[in-house]
């Protein structure tokens, strides 16, 4: 290699490096200016910068995968609406259409062209989940996607540097949140403003004139750095199948996975077919989902853009859940295709079982929580109405060598959201949030406990909550050799009766509320487990002493200490 050929791979490294420092003040942008509670608290957005041919070149590391893998395919729509030849310096484009954005009518993708001179040099996209889009409310009770909803094809948000008023009049007046959603569509806006202006400074300060060699570099390195991992493995092909509580009956998830030299293909024939409610899955979700799954054991250190997903090829029949068409409704249909990763995992377990996490709860507990009038079994009288989608996570799987991660989401990656922020902006009262003891499925790494919260209206009014989750009939599975995590139960605390996982149900003024959240699977014999480990696990409420007696055979003293003489005998008699 040349010495110039050497300096101008640095060259391109450093500019690679600034890259990716633009997306990320993006997305910061989005987080500090947000309205909603979606993104401002829990990080449910994404942003990225892509090229003129609309590949995704850098994503900001804060992020979810359904988000990002999308809107790498949703920007190309975006050009075939608008091509570069008719985007104009101030236009600002927007949609919410789930099958040319990111699988809902919740999520609200802006795409703004960034002009050098009186040339177009990128293009810097973003998306958030907004709180509410009218309809019958972030739910899963949809039929059609006209229940679900205001939806907005890909149009222009601004013109000439100024917002499209009647556009935004019209979202206003079809949402319970005017203020916030109309909010949060300015921080999109400025988001992508801001990681315009750093690219053009950028650019200026490398004396660049368009990115297409950097492009071009990024994305290459990145499609034979995927590649050169691929062929690290096996070629053959390996099947997974995943069942999964579904809404009207069970739902199996069929996975056929292809590795052939430096690609690989997942085929999901054999899944169920369509639901008649919310819970479709728009193709490019599933894509998304299923190629993170890959992702996270496959090429981890290789940076996630065009190039590195080039590699992974990702189909499901028409007519399946996986790859519904409109028009399905297909609002929760997170609640399936965060289940993904774990079918593709299942997969490579084997192949390459000593990088592989057991299952874990996977789908978001994001309950929707309303009250106003209509809304509840119960009259809601004089009480404040509100809707609030709060964000929160049942345990992950154990992973190869460490435990699973308690109350965390995967494979989402969006934060639990605070409490206290929570009782700010509703009038709810959570009078319990904790750990789940003895959810993690046993093993020698733990399953990720689940958490338990219990919740009540603040103003004694009825209130009611839009249920969306999974693993309550079929818990998270361990693998090789370690337990399943518990499955998830929703109850009212006066009776305990036990609420449907899926659609909209009333809570009563006198009553309180309790979602008892997934554990992770657990992976390896429990026994091998170090005895050591299960007391801290005592000691920190994740496992309770019985357990840890019955399921791991160690006994642990009221110091929280191994006794070593009893745990000896639980060890050898079983």
């Amino acid at each position: 290699m040349s010495q110039k050929s050497a300096l101008d791979q640095i060259r391109m490294q450093i500019q690679w490096n600034r890259l990716l420092s633009v997306v990320e003040e993006q997305a910061q942008t989005l987080i500090r200016t947000a309205f909603s509670t979606s993104a401002r608290e829990a990080g449910d957005i994404s942003a990225g910068v892509y090229d003129c041919k609309g590949r995704m070149l850098a994503q900001a590391v804060t992020g979810t995968p359904g988000h990002v893998n999308a809107m790498a395919a949703s920007v190309g729509f975006f050009l075939e609406r608008f091509p570069l030849e008719v985007m104009k310096p101030g236009d600002i484009f927007v949609t919410n259409d789930p099958w040319l954005g990111t699988g809902h009518l919740n999520d609200f993708t802006v795409v703004t062209p960034t002009f050098l001179g009186n040339e177009i040099v990128a293009l810097f996209a973003c998306t958030t989940h907004v709180v509410d889009v009218g309809g019958k409310g972030f739910g899963p009770d949809g039929r059609q996607i006209y229940e679900e909803g205001i939806n907005i094809p890909i149009m222009r948000l601004a013109e000439n540097g100024e917002f499209v008023e009647p556009v935004l009049a019209i979202i206003r007046n079809n949402v319970r949140n005017p203020i916030e959603v109309e909010g949060d569509l300015y921080s999109l806006a400025a988001c992508n403003d801001v990681g315009g202006t750093r690219l053009i400074d950028m650019m200026r300060e490398f004396g660049m004139e368009t990115l297409d060699t950097l492009a071009d570099y990024v994305i290459e390195s990145a499609r034979a750095g995927m590649a050169a991992e691929i062929r690290e493995l096996p070629n053959g092909t390996y099947h997974n199948s995943m069942r999964i509580d579904g809404y009207e009956s069970p739902i199996d998830l069929v996975a056929a996975l292809t590795i052939r030299d430096e690609e690989i293909e997942v085929d999901f024939t054999g899944t169920s077919g369509i639901s008649s409610f919310g819970i479709n899955v728009p193709l490019t979700y599933t894509q998304a989902y299923a190629s993170f799954g890959i992702r996270c054991v496959v090429g981890g250190a290789v940076p996630n853009n065009a190039g590195s997903l080039a590699p992974v090829i990702i189909g499901a029949p028409k007519g399946s859940i996986l790859n519904a068409e409109h028009p399905c409704a297909v609002t929760a249909r997170h609640v399936i295709g965060q289940m993904l990763p774990d079918v593709v995992l299942g997969c490579l377990n084997q192949v390459i079982p000593d990088r592989v996490p057991a299952e874990g709860t996977s789908c978001l507990w994001n309950p929707v929580l309303l009250g106003g009038h209509g809304l509840t079994d119960e009259d809601y009288g004089d009480a404040t109405p509100f809707a609030i989608n709060t964000f929160h996570a049942g345990g992950t799987g154990a992973r190869p060598d460490k435990d699973g991660l308690n109350a965390t989401a995967f494979p989402s990656g969006v934060r639990n959201t605070p409490i206290e922020v929570n009782e700010t902006i509703a009038p709810l009262v959570i009078w319990r949030k904790e750990y789940r003891a003895d959810s993690g499925g046993a093993g020698r790494y733990r399953g990720g406990v689940g958490q338990v919260m219990e919740i009540s209206h603040s103003q004694h009014a009825p209130f009611a909550i839009n249920c969306m989750f999974d693993r309550v009939t079929y818990p998270p599975r361990g693998r090789n050799g370690g337990g399943d995590g518990t499955a998830g139960i929703i109850e009212r605390a006066n009776d305990g009766s036990r609420l449907n996982s899926k659609g909209r149900q009333s809570v009563n003024g006198d009553d309180k509320l309790i979602i008892s959240m997934p554990g992770g699977g657990g992976l390896g014999n429990p026994h091998e487990r170090d005895p050591s480990e299960v007391a801290r696990d005592v000691l920190l409420g994740f496992v309770s002493p019985e357990a840890a007696e019955t399921v791991y055979g160690v006994a642990v003293d009221g110091e929280g200490m191994v006794d070593e003489a009893r745990t000896k005998g639980l060890r050898a008699a079983s």
